[in-house]
């Protein structure tokens, strides 16, 4: 029986002659719409407000009440069948929809999910398919289903999703698309494998290089894989509601070529990555309201990431792309048809090493937990099941970005010099003190504070940053006397996780290929031990002696329950964690540990800490 027969049939069990109404005497278009309605859907409302219906016995895909996608469309589609060729009219349309409306207001509240979501102990990823089909991962491994336990909805910037097929390795596949390092692809594999679970905030993927390097390419193909779209790469959107509207109907999205972003929009990306939620004017209402609630999957591409502010800093995961030979550069045709033929076995390995992780994961306790907790989590478990250490290398890029931070802030680095000018005891003073004392630039940059609130401000936002270099930021205290004005306590501590600006650089380092010009002259944070920035690719041939990935952090941070101890192994993964033994020798000139290679060559210090050596260069 065709769809024609059945609408048919439905209107005149409801007691409707198609005839009669094409003669004016039967029921109005919009009770037939009705009619149908009620018989081929269930119409409910979103816990936002927001009413859909779904097919009984169909794919379950919400079909939205508003707007002329969705129901509206359907609905017209089943009555042109059911009346031999006859349209319903728009205002038919529009009665037929606010009486629907009216019985979804009174229906139990469901909330649709978008492209992934938690069903029992599985997560249920939507394929976006007209069928409705999604791929079911569980701790036990992963399974195609013909219809999803969990309500989806869709939206016009998705598209489908491959299934997965186990065809070879995958990753690897992934690997020879991806203008990395081995240790920056490791990141990026387990924030793919994160993106795919949904109730966790997941830091923003920013994929920084020269031009030149496929930041852009490379981004929309790790876009593609998580939430394939038309527009897989947007611009910055101009206001909030513009990015609300992008955020709400996307899983994952991409920044394209950020060279800037406005505090609004810095605010506005800090959210998303935890959990937003934008009230707006319902249109054509006077006092009603919609709300768009979302936590989403980011990315974004630029060459100087120097200029965002600290608390989007912090929700950064940095993956370094190399400079392309001309010699090795491949024709878009030819990436676009590797990855296409590569998409559904690389979904295939990322679900087995999610169903892997998801096994792992209630065995994982962090002994410390960083700003994200739960991204940190899935990274102890995918180093549980893999024997990478992402944790290290995230840690690393957290560094990197609290360096940025700091060399895009002037009054912050002049503030630094005056607490390490001052010595173990610190400085304790006033906002205005500390605006007074401070080196004031010849020109005065734009970030300068005009006055004592505007530095007390400037403080408060940069106290993470600055604890990060070891430089301990106090204000509960306020002066006894006088009006009272509040004291700012910064003192220098021994656990530093990033030399302040100005210290020595790190031994052995790298020449930085995404190093700005004038980087040289300037005072840098850029020159942590754990950097991933001086870092050569893991496993490279030639690596010098005591280069920067073969040095241990002076306080290493302990192995977590849920991370493999590999540190005996040269090269290894976690190699990163290994404890520095009681017979390290400290170079004489920045007291951090010297590369074996050099101790025993007889050196005591570091070639670039040697006065005799820098005086050449």
């Amino acid at each position: 029986m065709n769809s024609e027969t059945k609408a048919k049939e439905l209107l005149s069990k409801n007691g409707v002659d198609s005839e009669a109404s094409e003669r004016g005497k039967g029921p109005s278009q919009a009770s037939q719409l009705v009619a149908l309605a009620r018989e081929r859907f269930d119409v409910f409302m979103s816990d936002d407000g927001r009413p859909y219906a779904v097919t009984q016995g169909g794919p379950n895909i919400a079909l939205p009440l508003r707007g002329k996608a969705g129901l509206r469309s359907q609905l017209a589609r089943l009555y042109t069948e059911a009346t031999g060729g006859n349209v319903p009219s728009q205002s038919a349309l529009a009665d037929a929809m606010t009486v629907l409306e009216g019985i979804a207001a009174v229906a139990d509240p469901c909330t649709p999910q978008l492209r992934t979501a938690r069903h029992g102990e599985h997560i249920v990823v939507d394929l976006a398919s007209a069928d409705g089909r999604c791929v079911l991962i569980s701790p036990d491994g992963w399974e195609r289903s013909p219809r999803s336990p969990v309500l989806f909805r869709r939206s016009g910037a998705m598209k489908i999703l491959p299934m997965p097929v186990r065809e070879g390795d995958g990753l690897a596949k992934l690997r020879d698309l991806m203008n990395t390092s081995e240790e920056g692809f490791h990141l990026l594999v387990a924030w793919l494998v994160a993106s795919f679970i949904p109730d966790l905030p997941h830091p923003i993927l920013t994929f920084r290089g020269e031009q030149g390097t496929g930041k852009s390419k490379g981004a929309a193909m790790v876009i593609g894989i998580v939430d394939p779209s038309g527009a897989p790469k947007r611009t910055a959107p101009r206001d909030v509601k513009s990015w609300a509207t992008q955020a709400f109907n996307s899983w994952a999205l991409c920044i394209d070529n950020v060279s800037y972003i406005p505090d609004w929009f810095s605010d506005a990306l800090c959210r998303a990555v935890t959990g937003d939620g934008i009230v707006d004017r319902a249109l054509y209402t006077d006092d009603d309201v919609v709300v768009l609630e979302f936590r989403r999957v980011l990315a974004m591409t630029t060459i100087d990431a120097g200029a965002l502010a600290g608390d989007l800093a912090e929700r950064l995961l940095t993956i370094e792309l190399h400079t392309i030979p001309d010699r090795n550069r491949r024709e878009e045709a030819e990436l676009d048809r590797a990855y296409r033929d590569a998409h559904p076995s690389i979904l295939a390995s990322l679900f087995d090493l999610l169903s892997r992780v998801l096994r792992a994961l209630p065995d994982v306790q962090l002994t410390a937990r960083p700003r994200m907790a739960d991204f940190a989590r899935v990274l102890a478990a995918v180093d549980h099941v893999t024997g990478w250490d992402t944790q290290g290398s995230y840690r690393a890029t957290a560094a990197d970005a609290v360096a940025d931070v700091l060399e895009g802030e002037p009054f912050a680095r002049a503030v630094v010099d005056l607490v390490r000018a001052a010595g173990p005891a610190g400085v304790c003073m006033t906002a205005a003190d500390i605006l007074g004392k401070v080196v004031i630039p010849e020109k005065l940059p734009k970030k300068w504070p005009k006055d004592a609130t505007r530095a007390g401000g400037q403080l408060k936002r940069l106290a993470p940053a600055l604890r990060a270099i070891g430089i301990d930021v106090d204000d509960t205290q306020r002066e006894p006397t006088g009006n009272r004005s509040r004291l700012y306590r910064l003192t220098s501590v021994e656990t530093s996780c990033i030399p302040a600006p100005g210290a020595p650089t790190a031994p052995g380092a790298t020449t930085d290929q995404h190093k700005r010009r004038g980087a040289a002259e300037a005072h840098s944070t850029r020159t942590a031990p754990t950097s991933t920035r001086e870092r050569p690719p893991s496993g490279a041939a030639g690596a010098e002696p005591g280069a920067v990935n073969a040095t241990a952090p002076a306080s290493p941070a302990p192995l977590e329950q849920g991370e493999l101890d590999l540190s005996g192994a040269a090269g290894a993964p976690g190699a990163a964690l290994q404890h520095i033994s009681t017979s390290t020798v400290l170079c004489d000139g920045c007291h951090t540990p010297i590369d074996p290679a050099l101790v025993t060559a007889g050196e005591t210090t570091h070639p670039c800490c040697d006065p005799i050596e820098r005086s050449v260069q």
